[in-house]
C-alpha cells in the first residue's frame, strides 16, 4: 500500500513539474518538449526499474512460499510415517503376548 502511495506522488509530482516548466519555461518550444520527452522517458525507466524490482520481489517470494511448504510437506509425511510405524509397533506388540495363550 505504501509503494502504491509513492508511485502516485511520484505522477502527481511529475504532472506538476511538467505544468511548471510549461508555464515559467524560459527556453523555446521545441527546447521545452524536448525536456518534457526526456522526462517522461526517465519516469518510464523509473517505472520499469519499479517493476522489475517489484517481479523480483514477488518471485523471492514465491520461492520462499515454496520452501516452507514443502518442509511442511515433509514434515507431515514424517509423522504420517511414524504414526504408521508406532501403530505397527503396538499392533505387532500385543498380537505376540496373545499368541502364547
Amino acid at each position: 500500500m505504501e509503494d502504491d502511495n509513492k508511485l502516485s506522488y511520484f505522477f502527481l509530482g511529475l504532472g506538476l513539474g511538467v505544468a511548471a516548466g510549461l508555464l515559467f519555461a524560459p527556453k523555446s518550444g521545441g527546447e521545452t518538449r524536448q525536456l518534457i520527452k526526456s522526462k517522461a522517458g526517465e519516469g518510464g525507466d523509473y517505472l520499469k526499474r519499479r517493476s522489475s524490482d517489484l517481479k523480483d520481489s514477488a518471485n523471492d517470494l514465491v520461492e520462499r512460499g515454496r520452501t516452507i511448504l514443502n518442509r511442511q510437506k515433509d514434515q507431515l509425511n514424517q509423522a504420517v510415517e511414524a504414526g504408521k510405524q508406532a501403530y505397527r509397533d503396538a499392533v505387532s506388540g500385543s498380537a505376540a503376548p496373545n499368541e502364547g495363550i
